[in-house]
């Protein structure tokens, strides 16, 4: 595979901001509500937040010693190929395309349709402009998939357009969550909402899993609860590995990549625990369903799970709603940039190895994949279209975290099977830091499959198939 026709472009800065722009998305606003209804209590809903950000920049600095070994387009792709054999590369490649990246672009399109249609009533969901029977193309799809095509459009005209707009939505994305978390500390120390969170800080009376006919209770309960809860927080924290994607255009990868997976990794870590130290500041995690006003419901009931949505109206009064709804709109779109940029590497690579439509295999007159960005935002519009969207996401979780064993494993079988191999960088920690990361996310991923089979099963068939 020769990656020769791209252009060196992306630098440390670059780079660390592709990864934190594509993290950051809606998934920070919203999940702390589903998660706080499986825990029940703030200590061990921060705890949740620590696990997975401990898992992420674990795989994150595993990855390195792989992105050191094989610079090249297509990333994580390449890793599974050499690691293992073409097949295991052809599985997670067509996984990539027809659910992983694609579904996420789809379900962050809608969530910027959504916000945007807080602004702009007439994008409604419930504005329904045609109905086939099979599928009802809505106002909220023209804003959803406009976005995608906008942003398509952006990356076909070449990758220095490109990583200026990654680089201007990451950096306000940044600035705004600072401020977000500096008023939210300050602002609210010593708040009600506080004091009340004090109480019951790391109380287990109301986990809540069903369980079933099973009797399960005390520290076992606890367990298979914080694996549950890593469903919405493992996947606000996912698509760092995005950058790995784009390695042909990134300059000097072998150092460049595994520094920017470190730092981009850890600052979004950072901010989502302290965005949810600031929730906790300015709600009860504890409330009612039906409760009026956004302390009655609390945390666990934000008005359609909008957790930073009611912390800002908390902070900065009843305005906060289409404060919050452009932010996240903002945020959203700048996430789906990196994502598109990075997606479209992977079917490059693919298509080159033969295993993708030919086509996809050129560069255009900008040296980017053009093809591959092409066909990438046809399936992204279907999937919006489809209205499985979020299903897609569901299903995903337990995929996503079979890949990221396999890939983490591969350094274990690369050391092996290629001991004189160049590299530049190695694994912190290995071999315990890579087998912790290995041992729990295998642990979470049987809590899964017995406690949320509709996030597993599914899965792990559009894998196989």
């Amino acid at each position: 595979m020769s990656d020769r026709n791209f252009k060196k472009s992306l630098n440390l800065m670059d780079s660390t901001s592709i990864i934190i722009g594509s993290m950051i998305g809606s998934g920070i606003f919203i999940v702390s509500a589903e998660m706080s209804r499986t825990l029940g209590s703030p200590g061990w809903l921060l705890v949740a937040w620590v696990l997975t950000g401990i898992l992420t920049v674990i795989a994150a600095i595993s990855y390195g010693e792989l992105a050191a070994m094989f610079p090249h387009a297509g990333g994580q792709y390449v890793y599974l190929r050499e690691a293992y054999n073409p097949l295991t590369g052809f599985l997670y490649g067509w996984t990539l395309f027809t659910v992983i990246q694609t579904g996420t672009i789809a379900a962050v399109a809608m969530a910027f349709g959504k916000f945007m249609s807080v602004l702009f009533p007439y994008f409604s969901e419930t504005n329904i402009l045609f109905d086939f029977g099979i599928f009802q193309f809505k106002a909220v799809h023209i804003l959803a998939i406009g976005s995608i095509l906008i942003l398509s459009l952006i990356n076909m005209s070449g990758i220095k357009t490109s990583k200026i707009v990654q680089n201007t939505f990451t950096f306000s994305k940044i600035f705004v969550l600072l401020i977000f978390v500096i008023l939210g500390l300050v602002l609210l120390s010593g708040s009600e909402a506080f004091f009340a969170n004090k109480t019951f800080l790391f109380d287990t009376d109301q986990l809540h899993v069903d369980t079933g006919s099973w009797q399960i209770s005390g520290l076992m309960l606890l367990v298979i609860a914080l694996g549950v809860s890593q469903v919405g927080s493992l996947f606000t924290c996912d698509a760092w590995n995005n950058i790995t994607f784009a390695s042909g255009e990134v300059v000097n990868p072998k150092r460049t990549i595994p520094l920017c997976l470190l730092i981009g990794t850890a600052v979004v870590v950072l901010f989502y625990i302290l965005v949810n130290i600031v929730y906790l500041y300015a709600l009860p995690l504890r409330g009612s369903e039906n409760g009026i006003g956004e302390a009655a419901r609390g945390i666990q009931y934000a008005t359609s799970n909008r957790v930073g949505t009611a912390a800002m109206t908390v902070i900065l009064g009843n305005s906060a709603a289409m404060v919050m709804a452009l932010f996240v709109a903002w945020s959203t779109f700048g996430c789906n940039n990196g994502l598109i940029l990075a997606g479209s590497r992977v079917f490059y690579a693919m298509a080159v190895d033969g295993l993708f439509f030919k086509k996809i295999a050129t560069l255009n007159s900008r040296n980017v994949p053009s093809f591959g960005i092409l066909f990438q935002f046809i399936w992204a519009s279907v999937l919006c279209l489809s209205g499985s969207y979020s299903d897609l996401l569901d299903y995903v979780v337990f995929s996503v975290l079979i890949f990221y064993i396999l890939t983490i494993g591969g350094i274990f079988i690369l050391r092996k099977k290629r001991p004189e191999a160049e590299r530049p960088y190695k694994a912190w920690g290995y071999p315990y830091l890579q087998i912790v990361y290995i041992l729990i996310t295998f642990i979470i991923m049987l809590i899964l499959i017995v406690f949320k089979p509709n996030y597993t099963w599914p899965g792990l068939i559009r894998v196989c198939i």
